[in-house]
């Protein structure tokens, strides 16, 4: 078996068979101190000539992607999957803060690099098209995640702070966030539906997770925000100059 990298916030992690490899809150790699982690939510371990990432918490789900974001999975407690692409990005939230880390091997079972180019040099990964107004509302929720240099932390916005750093009121604000979350529900997208077991904050984090991994938002996508401050600006000194 080759062994495998992980990284995690700039360090790097060995995995050697046959030892397993523990992820959480008092593990081999310890992700945080944060008390709604799992001690061990995650499991790195050898089965059947091959390696396999398996959520051992009780509570947590994680978002797992290839490198492209075009292979997805939702993996809930008690599920596992083989690691089977060169290189993996797990992300998973705890409290107000989403994690990520990404898993790196030598067997190249199966490879979306080949299907992911196109004409041009330019790469389609994403999975369903958004409004300018609702790919700014999930860069807003995403932007601590979205500026980090390598695989770490991010905390994620309150709808009050995010609606703030947009300069929208709260019910736009929730309305806009309703649409974007309804619109990827309906094409398959789990975590998304609010209800009892659902809460807002949840699902906050879940439209980060998912976005991210699947490459439906990035750092190019930035500029979103200060455009959007500019515009704001502009219309406080036109508002300004009627008064």
């Amino acid at each position: 078996m080759n062994p495998l990298k992980i990284e995690f916030c700039g360090e790097w992690y060995d995995i050697a068979s046959p030892n397993d490899f523990h992820i959480g809150r008092e593990s081999d790699l310890v992700i945080d101190d944060n008390p709604y982690l799992h001690r061990r939510f995650l499991r790195i371990y050898e089965d059947f000539g091959m390696w396999w990432l398996a959520n051992v918490g009780t509570l947590l789900s994680a978002t797992v992607t290839d490198s492209s974001g075009q292979v997805q999975a939702w993996l809930a407690p008690g599920a596992r999957l083989p690691i089977v692409f060169p290189q993996m990005q797990v992300l998973f939230s705890a409290g107000s803060t989403t994690y990520e880390f990404t898993i790196h091997s030598d067997n190249d079972y199966y490879s979306t690099a080949a299907a992911a180019g196109v004409g041009g040099g330019e790469t389609t990964i994403s999975p369903v098209a958004l409004t300018t107004t609702q790919r700014l509302l999930i860069v807003s929720l995403a932007e601590n995640v979205l500026r980090q240099d390598s695989p770490g932390r991010g905390e994620i916005p309150s709808s009050t702070d995010a609606a703030a750093r947009l300069h929208w009121s709260m019910t736009t604000f929730n309305r806009k966030l309703d649409n974007v979350c309804d619109k990827l529900d309906k094409t398959g997208v789990q975590g998304l539906r609010g209800g009892k077991s659902n809460l807002a904050t949840n699902r906050r984090q879940r439209l980060v997770e998912y976005a991210v991994a699947t490459r439906l938002v990035s750092k190019d996508d930035l500029y979103l925000l200060d455009r959007n401050d500019s515009e704001h600006r502009a219309e406080l000194a036109t508002a300004a100059e009627d008064g």
